[in-house]
């Protein structure tokens, strides 16, 4: 496919288009203890897009998903992997989802809390992870419960443990895996939020960036690479989001 030269300016002013890889969300991007290698589903895609634009791809890679919306409204990468927010619309053009991915509270197991509903009362204090998709939500929904913020998205049980918090919210696989590694703990049974994650540019970068990496998206869920990634990273719970 032919693409405007204009629009390879717009994604790599430095000749090599740089990808912001959130290591926040273990769905979706993680770093080999032993190698330091990164891999995921993200991964797969900056690789891919890299390859549709043509040019040499350098991953910019953060623990959180803050640092990663930040790089890519400062410039200092030139697209990323996001839940699409409001609030980092107002710098980034998102395009549709390509994955779907469930929120779901964590409690311990005696705890009084079972629905969602028993979770904003004021005695409670929800553990999210500073910046991520599920801080945003929470901040514009709870009205009465407290929310702390963890370093980290992973940190998040951690952190409710640590500090003897009454809730903890996060990507519901995340959550599994803390619960079966530690005991003791339960997932309520109905999710609060779906986050759709989708790829992002800065708006500063124009209209035609954003339709291109909207096109590039919606390619990819049609002809099954996003379903391919899914499977062949192991990744369960996401589902491939529907066509924009």
């Amino acid at each position: 496919m032919n693409i405007d030269p204009a629009v390879i300016e717009a994604f790599a002013p430095t000749g090599v288009v740089r990808a912001s890889i959130n290591l926040g969300n273990p769905i979706l991007a993680n770093r080999d203890v032993v190698s330091g290698e990164v891999s995921g589903v993200s991964v797969d895609l900056a690789r891919d897009f890299a390859a549709y634009l043509g040019l040499p791809l350098e991953l910019v890679v953060f623990d959180t998903a803050a640092q990663s919306v930040e790089a890519v409204s400062d410039a200092r990468a030139d697209f990323g992997f996001f839940a699409v927010d409001p609030t980092r619309g107002e710098t980034i053009a998102f395009t549709a989802p390509y994955v779907l991915i469930e929120g779901f509270y964590l409690v311990r197991e005696d705890s009084p809390v079972r629905t969602n509903a028993d979770v904003d009362v004021a005695a409670h204090r929800v553990a999210v992870g500073k910046g991520s998709a599920y801080d945003l939500f929470l901040t514009r929904e709870l009205k009465a419960a407290q929310i702390v913020r963890a370093p980290t998205s992973p940190a998040v049980v951690q952190t409710f443990i640590e500090q003897g918090l009454e809730v903890a919210a996060g990507v519901k696989q995340q959550l599994q895996a803390d619960a079966s590694r530690i005991g003791g703990l339960r997932l309520l049974g109905e999710r609060f939020m779906v986050i759709r994650q989708a790829m992002g540019v800065a708006r500063s970068r124009g209209p035609q960036a954003a339709a291109v990496l909207a096109d590039f998206v919606e390619r990819k869920k049609a002809f099954g690479f996003i379903a391919a990634a899914l499977a062949g990273h192991g990744i369960e719970g996401a589902s491939v989001a529907p066509a924009a």
